[in-house]
């Protein structure tokens, strides 16, 4: 018998969301995640921008693992909702998907030239410092929980 690969060995993919099925899978990270894990209140966590942000999917090996999505909006480009379920955390999951939601973005020629932006939570500050995002203003509260305004320009 072969020993079983450990997580951190296995290849990160991210997809970008195609298929309802991919979108559901989606939904369900997000819905372990936030919801259930962080108690964020389900009509905080699903919003009108669902059906126009582009959303993405990474997996380890053929196992959902985590996702994030971003968005135009009047203030440039708002990257969010990323999450990583708590028994894939450690293996790079969320520096995949950083990494995938910026190279997407900056493939977009609507892009171009604008601001990146997200709401870190604290704990998430020191990955997306990592990709040249720097804090802006001071720390607020989102769905009771901390955060500062990070942004980067392409």
């Amino acid at each position: 018998m072969k020993p079983k690969k450990k997580k951190e060995d296995q290849l990160i993919q991210v997809e970008k969301v195609l298929t309802k099925e991919q979108l559901n899978t989606v939904f369900k990270i997000r819905e372990d995640v936030f919801v259930i894990e962080q108690e964020v209140d389900p009509s905080e966590e699903y919003d009108e921008f669902e059906s126009t942000s582009t959303h993405f999917l990474a997996k380890i090996g053929e196992q959902p693992a985590g996702t994030a999505r971003w968005r135009f909006t009047d203030k440039g480009v708002k990257l969010e909702r990323f999450a990583v379920l708590k028994d894939m955390r450690g293996a790079g999951v969320g520096y995949a998907l950083v990494q995938a939601v910026i190279s997407d973005i900056a493939a977009s020629p609507e892009a171009k030239g604008k601001k990146l932006y997200l709401h870190a939570q604290l704990d998430a500050m020191p990955l997306y410092s990592k990709f040249g995002f720097s804090k802006v203003g001071p720390m607020f509260e989102e769905c009771n929980i901390q955060h500062f305004k990070m942004e980067l320009y392409l």
